[in-house]
């Protein structure tokens, strides 16, 4: 806090206060022993259209953001200031990243604020699931004759094969257990799917009664 003293024409003295947060003064001696911040520091000096920028306070912002070092104290502080506070009443992970990200950025700040809340003990207890109550479980039908009814899944992941296909899709007869193994792409529109499975499935065993 900074006291500045002035005296007006008429022998009057006033005292002008200047606060400061103590947080953005700890961000910017942290953002100096940062060593990617200050890469990124070196690079907006030489580059004036760089993303990164530094202000008149000489702390460095990415697109008027404050950069944060990963610093955990540093992290945990901000976290907690955004969610245990009076003011913010414990917001969801999307809210308060919506909130934290107009004012600060660190690399991995989404999936921080995400871990953070969903490991708070209060949101736990309190907060209920908002999603509609599932109803009883319905048993399959069984089925009465073979590829009447069907299951089908895609195995992805891949890699890719000599016909650059990245996935296998399985089409699986429920009373038999014979199954089919369709090479696929992971792009393939629905069209191009729909197009296969009468190629390969409906050509053989005819049309399905259900799939699953």
């Amino acid at each position: 806090m900074n006291v500045h003293l002035s005296v007006l024409p008429d022998n009057v003295l006033v005292a002008e206060l200047k606060a400061k947060p103590l947080l953005i003064h700890q961000i910017r001696e942290a953002q100096k022993v940062d060593d990617e911040l200050v890469a990124k520091r070196a690079e907006c000096v030489l580059n004036k259209e760089s993303e990164f920028q530094i202000d008149d306070d000489d702390c460095l912002r990415f697109r008027s953001r404050l950069c944060v070092p990963r610093n955990s104290e540093l992290i945990s502080m901000i976290l907690n200031e955004a969610h245990c506070s009076r003011m913010s009443i414990h917001p969801g992970s999307t809210k308060m990243y919506n909130d934290l990200k107009r004012r600060f950025w660190w690399h991995g700040m989404k999936r921080d604020i995400s871990d953070f809340v969903s490991r708070c003990l209060i949101c736990q207890q309190v907060k209920a699931e908002h999603q509609v109550p599932s109803g009883l479980l319905q048993l399959i039908t069984i089925p009465e004759w073979k590829w009447d009814r069907v299951t089908m899944d895609f195995v992805s992941g891949l890699p890719l094969s000599a016909s650059k296909k990245d996935a296998i899709w399985v089409v699986v007869d429920r009373l038999t257990k014979s199954a089919h193994f369709i090479p696929v792409r992971t792009d393939f529109s629905l069209d191009k799917l729909a197009e296969l499975y009468i190629s390969q499935i409906v050509r053989l065993h005819g049309v399905p009664i259900s799939v699953v």
